[in-house]
């Protein structure tokens, strides 16, 4: 059998990342520091961080014929990940968003889906997804195209993680195919109705949200990461890191930690090196941050 390969299943957006003092509230107007354009969509940074972690990625989306399309598709390349699966729709507008980055770090984003909401899922695009390999989603793209994909892999014998951003109410459907589910502590307080305050309240969301889903892992920003699976639950400490910008540190996480099981990892062991990973995201500046394309180097199949 080949090896294990991670797929993602989800959204490319072209990002408009700002830099000022404070994110504006209602009605106000802030100026800012600086602007400059980034590539994301969560589908394609966690395809990106996969292929960083060494394992081989696959990404299937959609982005227009326009400039912003092109930019992301050789940010996928340049990552080493497979992109054949990647539409390019004629005379569509590319997914974009707007990011504001605050002076402690955070960010708020409005996103524009564009051609995201316009994915099409073929047996063609799943022809070479194979047992053990490991199906990434998100919820920047319809409903359908998420439960689509995951009755796609249930048939073909693949791993199903779930990161359920935006939050959306859970299908039952999708659930009873899901192996992994991940959310943040706002999403988790969401679902699950636990106010996610710290690790041990981490602990019991990730508890009750187990009703739904087989193995729930809640990650809880700087106190750090709990899970809750059949064969146990436990708690992950963050990694001390000076922070200089959360954004994509979930994104990090998540396809590293797919990345880690694709690789044979046990759930704990993977969820550290996840954790890691996006420690050392947050305390890079955005050439540190570029630069690790470059120390990567080409992967296999591209």
């Amino acid at each position: 059998m080949p090896e294990p390969k991670v797929i993602v299943v989800g959204s490319l957006h072209y990002d408009i990342m700002v830099s000022a003092p404070d994110r504006p509230r209602r009605g106000e107007t802030v100026l800012g520091d600086a602007w400059w354009p980034k590539c994301g969509g969560k589908g394609g940074n966690q395809a990106v961080e996969a292929a960083l972690a060494g394992v081989r990625a696959v990404m299937v989306g959609a982005v227009g014929d326009d400039a912003f399309g092109a930019a992301l598709l050789a940010h996928l390349h340049r990552a080493g990940v497979e992109a054949g699966a990647v539409a390019v729709v004629p005379g569509a507008a590319s997914g974009m968003s707007v990011a504001v980055l605050d002076a402690a770090g955070d960010y708020g984003a409005v996103v524009v889906s564009g051609v995201n909401r316009a994915i099409r899922l073929t047996d063609e695009a799943a022809s070479d997804w194979q047992p053990g390999d490991w199906l990434v989603l998100q919820n920047e793209v319809p409903a359908a195209v998420n439960l689509d994909a995951a009755r796609l892999a249930h048939r073909r014998g693949l791993h199903v993680l779930l990161n359920a951003a935006p939050v959306l109410s859970l299908e039952t459907e999708l659930a009873a195919m899901i192996d992994i589910l991940v959310v943040n502590a706002i999403e988790a307080e969401m679902l699950s109705g636990v106010a996610v305050l710290d690790l041990e309240t981490a602990s019991i969301a990730a508890g009750r949200l187990r009703s739904t889903v087989g193995t729930v892992v809640v990650t809880a920003g700087g106190a750090g990461v709990a899970y809750a699976a059949p064969d146990g639950s436990g708690r992950v400490a963050a990694v001390p890191a000076m922070v200089r910008s959360t954004h994509g540190a979930g994104d990090c996480f998540i396809g590293v930690l797919a990345a880690a099981l694709a690789s044979g990892l046990l759930l704990e062991d993977a969820i550290r090196r996840g954790n890691a990973a996006a420690g050392r995201l947050v305390s890079l500046g955005d050439e540190e941050r570029d630069a690790r394309f470059v120390a990567a180097g080409p992967r296999r199949g591209v």
